[in-house]
């Protein structure tokens, strides 16, 4: 890459930007876990983070619970009955801790990639530059985050929770009364410390899943320097295609959450799985298209690059074929010029792959493999709750019977 000044902006500046790019390394709870000593620049200290977050949202309610005699018992939902909550901090919370390393060390590179595949033209540098420092901005913002915990306390926890999550049945954390349902202790503090603190790290990841989407929405705004020949059959862009994978933790983590939700219901409601069968295929095709539709943005740019690929190609290749029908089939090539090893026939060869190449270039960097594995980490979760519905035995004979 040139180390001209491109319209005032140094081409050795939108390189270290690109090489400093992440979705999470930033935003005031970043920087409070660094001064707390629970993470550094690189994300690392994952345990740290997990054992403390996990343990401030769970274990206050244990001990609040066992002192108020709902631990085991005393309620038609007892504390260490609650599979949901145990499944939410436990299991969830983790996930999405992990995920933050897992998303950074996989979609650190892509800005850098860009450039080092020549895709950004060096008269769009400045665009590039911008919408890097576009994401920065974005991802550092105190005043996003004091809006997403504004969303939690205004609607996750006094709307959501109180009127679509909660049970009307006497539960650890709260009991019906005349006029309504009292939370106890424990209620009190999972509503308004475990409840918003999880709720504030979920939604944190779709505010990130936006910063990626628009990052890559004004990277396609660009006119990219694309190759329909590419051997990734897309046009030089096949580096995203490997992107959706960084987020398989964050969809095994909402298939863990909603598989705690649904075991709750099941075990302390007398549903049954296939009762919730629409809400898990809306869940599982909902977050397929939160990670698979932000690449959808270059499907434009790509279908235009085809179009274009096919009609040269094949002016192309007519041109070369009526020259090589002439040379040696009509009679014009030299006497002395052997037909075996004449570079002709491998030069024919090698454009008719390259035309093949061009006609079978894809639109979009999503491949089916990517979807099926995705939706099926999704579901993973989901699994265990199927012996709610059949013996272990029985369902391992049916899968057997699958295979063999």
């Amino acid at each position: 890459m040139s180390a001209a000044h491109v319209r005032g902006v140094p081409a050795e500046h939108v390189l270290r930007d690109a090489q400093d790019f992440s979705l999470v390394l930033g935003g005031p709870l970043f920087q409070l876990f660094r001064r707390a000593h629970l993470s550094d620049d690189a994300l690392l200290l994952v345990r740290q983070r997990v054992v403390f977050i996990a343990l401030l949202g769970w274990l206050p309610l244990f001990a609040l619970t066992a002192a108020e005699g709902n631990l085991v018992g005393g309620a038609t939902l007892p504390f260490l009955k609650d599979l949901e909550v145990h499944v939410r901090f436990l299991v969830v919370v983790p996930l999405l801790i992990v995920a933050e390393l897992v998303v950074h060390q996989r979609l650190h590179p892509i800005a850098t990639t860009f450039l080092q595949r020549h895709l950004i033209p060096e008269s769009a540098l400045e665009r590039f530059d911008k919408a890097i420092s576009e994401a920065f901005r974005w991802r550092n913002s105190t005043l996003g985050e004091s809006l997403l915990m504004a969303i939690v306390y205004g609607v996750g926890v006094l709307y959501v929770w109180r009127q679509y999550m909660a049970f009307d049945v006497a539960t650890w954390y709260a009991k019906p009364g005349p006029g309504g349902s009292t939370l106890t202790a424990a209620g009190m503090w999972f509503g308004y410390v475990s409840l918003p603190m999880f709720q504030f790290l979920l939604i944190r990841w779709y505010f990130r899943l936006l910063i990626w989407t628009r990052f890559l929405w004004h990277v396609s705004r660009i006119q990219l320097c694309l190759v329909p020949a590419h051997p990734d059959r897309l046009a030089g862009l096949g580096f995203l295609s490997s992107t959706v994978h960084a987020f398989g933790l964050l969809l095994l983590a909402h298939g863990a959450l909603l598989a705690g939700n649904l075991a709750n219901r099941i075990f302390f409601l007398g549903a049954s799985l296939v009762d919730f069968k629409y809400e898990i295929a809306v869940m599982v095709g909902f977050l397929l298209c939160v990670v698979l539709l932000p690449l959808l943005v270059f499907t434009p740019q790509l279908a235009s690059a085809k179009r274009v690929a096919v009609r040269e190609y094949g002016t192309l290749a007519e041109r070369y074929v009526r020259e090589f029908d002439a040379k040696w089939l009509r009679g014009q090539a030299p006497g002395d010029e052997p037909l075996v090893g004449s570079a002709d026939i491998q030069s024919l060869a090698d454009l008719a792959n390259s035309y093949e190449v061009v006609r079978g270039m894809r639109l979009a960097p999503v491949t089916r493999d990517a979807l099926i594995q995705l939706a099926a980490t999704a579901a993973a979760p989901l699994l265990p709750l199927t012996l709610t519905m059949m013996p272990l035995e029985e369902l391992l004979k049916r899968l057997a019977g699958l295979l063999f």
